[in-house]
């Protein structure tokens, strides 16, 4: 029952999700196709301020072509078992709706913010689960803080390089949305702060003594 409960079962979920969804869209049009991908739940600045506030979740599981999901996916298959089993499944998925939501509201704000101060509409159309992976990212390294450094097989040193990695890699590309990114770390750091409890001394497998094998 224990190895069961440790199983990621809300990260395969979401990368199930993820998956199926892509899939839909390349079978039944283009996922490379912008104005497809509108009409189907991608990020518009125009259409969310009418109304359409639904794209703020939507567009979390879209993905502009198959590097894109391949990408994103993969990170979050590295990163998000750790921190489901640190924050458990329902505050889990919480907490990645939110930090996925949270960074396209930031990126919205931006966005306003560049049309305000240079007059020109920003008409960006985005898409894809990276401010939520982030997120995940920005928590656990919080939950490796809280831990002195250590969670399973995980250290602040690895942590911090995926992070800074990932976001250099972004910085290499001109049609990824850098600012989302930040803001998921930085969101995901703040709510990791909010939601992760560090289990008491009594609560931990001993290696020693039967110790669970976590399963991705």
């Amino acid at each position: 029952m224990e190895s069961r409960k440790n199983r990621a079962y809300v990260t395969w979920g979401i990368m199930i999700a993820n998956i199926v969804y892509f899939l839909y869209l390349d079978l039944t049009g283009s996922s490379e196709d912008v104005g497809y991908m509108l009409e189907h739940g991608a990020m518009y600045v125009p259409y969310v301020l009418n109304g359409e506030y639904h794209r703020v979740f939507t567009a979390m599981f879209m993905h502009f072509g198959i590097d894109h999901l391949v990408n994103n996916m993969l990170v979050l298959f590295i990163l998000g078992a750790y921190l489901e089993r640190a924050f458990g499944k329902g505050r889990y998925l919480l907490f990645y709706l939110s930090c996925g939501a949270g960074a396209n509201l930031v990126s919205i704000g931006y966005d306003l913010f560049l049309e305000t101060a240079r007059g020109v509409p920003m008409n960006v159309v985005s898409a894809g689960a990276s401010g939520a992976i982030f997120g995940v990212a920005g928590g656990l390294l919080l939950v490796v803080l809280v831990n002195k450094g250590r969670l399973e097989d995980l250290d602040t040193r690895r942590v911090i390089l995926m992070i800074l990695l990932s976001l250099y890699l972004g910085f290499r590309s001109v049609e990824t949305d850098d600012l989302a990114h930040i803001a998921g770390v930085v969101i995901g750091f703040f709510l990791a702060s909010l939601l992760y409890r560090r289990p008491k001394e009594g609560d931990l497998a001993s290696p020693g003594k039967g110790g669970e094998r976590y399963e991705g």
